[in-house]
């Protein structure tokens, strides 16, 4: 067993690169993303064919986030004992049935049924992807974090373009052509999956990695957690009422066609894969906390404005948001894992999944709020949410690795 740059090689039969094991893990988070987010990014079409309402729309975004926020962290802590070399590739199985499954739906039953099946997928691959592009990165994680999540971001940005681009004009069917593309990274990722067992057991089988970085009371880690969640809810809460409604709210202020829509909302997307990007480099350079604290309260001021932006300039701003509040995630979960550093998948399973647990609760609380009081109401209310980062402030300083 030898070890390069924090990383170990553990056969020659998998001598893979660390960065081209990122690079396959990294695709396919991308691939998995994209599928996810056909499902939020077709809501127009669906809202039509079904005649849904925004509380229909938002529980069903509710079972989709749930299922993953509450399987992911079961999954990432079996993982951390029982590493399976098949997981990754199973999941984003799982998906590709799901979206097959979303391509042929003709009740609100099946795109039921559809979402939880696309949100197990998600569940399973997560916590394991996640873990492994870890693994790749050595001592490098803020950088990993924020590679493999802009991975999947770019895929949420793009399924909106997707839906403008080829579901719009041939409909729901064609969604499974995306499922059948997604097949050909599954031998990829079997081959990683290979490599990812035997460099977790190898983990494994060491002793237990003493805390050096914050040496914190448990108290400390306790209240750092708590405001980490805090953070969490507070950044996607308000990420959730544009990927499920932006679109709704353009066309109910500014009476924009559906496909002009959904350019605005990859226009956000797109700028939050690259605040994620940036965002763990950034914290890695400056310190977690200082970067947390301007990324959820930088937001601030811009969402404050947005309710009463032109359309102009509403595209506008919502880019600078986008980029602002997204920055704090890879932060995030590179802060939880300082604070938990011997837990490795099972921090990783539970903040991805506070995240999409988040995301869905919220998703269904502002479609029935913006049922009874509007759309544009409902982005009024939000604008308040960066507030939240004042918080922030009280996360305890940890040096940086």
């Amino acid at each position: 067993m030898k070890v390069v740059d924090g990383v170990p090689t553990v056969s020659n039969k998998h001598k893979s690169f660390p960065f081209q094991i990122l690079g396959v893990v990294c695709t396919a988070h991308f691939i998995n993303d994209v599928l996810q987010s056909l499902l939020l990014a077709i809501y127009p079409v669906l809202k039509g064919t079904f005649h849904l309402s925004f509380a229909q729309m938002g529980w069903l975004t509710l079972i989709h986030q749930m299922t993953t926020s509450l399987l992911q962290p079961m999954v990432g802590i079996y993982t951390d004992k029982h590493p399976k070399q098949y997981a990754m590739a199973f999941g984003l199985a799982i998906t590709i049935i799901g979206i097959c499954v979303l391509s042929v739906a003709n009740s609100y039953d099946l795109l039921i049924i559809a979402a939880v099946l696309m949100a197990m997928g998600s569940s399973i691959l997560h916590p394991i992807a996640a873990h492994a592009a870890s693994l790749a990165s050595g001592k490098r994680q803020g950088l990993a974090h924020s590679v493999f999540q802009v991975g999947g971001n770019i895929g949420t940005a793009i399924g909106p373009l997707f839906a403008a681009a080829i579901i719009v004009s041939h409909g729901q069917t064609s969604l499974i052509w995306f499922g059948l593309i997604a097949v050909l990274i599954l031998p990829l990722l079997l081959k990683v999956g290979s490599w990812y067992k035997e460099t977790q057991l190898f983990h494994t089988t060491k002793p237990p990695v003493i805390n050096k970085v914050s040496g914190l009371p448990k108290r400390s880690v306790q209240i750092g957690l708590f405001i980490l969640v805090l953070m969490i809810f507070s950044k996607f809460f308000y990420i959730s009422s544009f990927t499920s409604y932006y679109t709704f709210y353009l066309i109910a202020k500014f009476q924009i066609p559906v496909a002009l829509s959904q350019v605005y909302l990859f226009a956000f997307l797109f700028a939050v894969a690259i605040g994620i990007l940036c965002g763990g480099p950034l914290g890695d350079k400056i310190g977690r906390k200082n970067l947390i604290c301007l990324s959820i309260l930088g937001a601030g001021p811009f969402t404050l404005m947005l309710p009463y932006a032109s359309l102009f300039w509403t595209g506008i701003l919502s880019v600078i948001i986008g980029f602002t509040i997204s920055c704090a995630f890879p932060t995030i979960i590179a802060f939880a894992q300082e604070l938990v550093p011997n837990k490795t998948g099972a921090v990783l399973g539970i903040m991805y999944g506070l995240a999409f647990g988040m995301g869905g609760v919220s998703a269904a609380l502002l479609g029935e709020l913006a049922d009874h009081c509007g759309i544009i109401y409902v982005y009024s209310l939000c604008s308040f949410l960066p507030i939240l980062g004042l918080f922030a402030l009280r996360l305890p300083d940890l040096k940086n690795r």
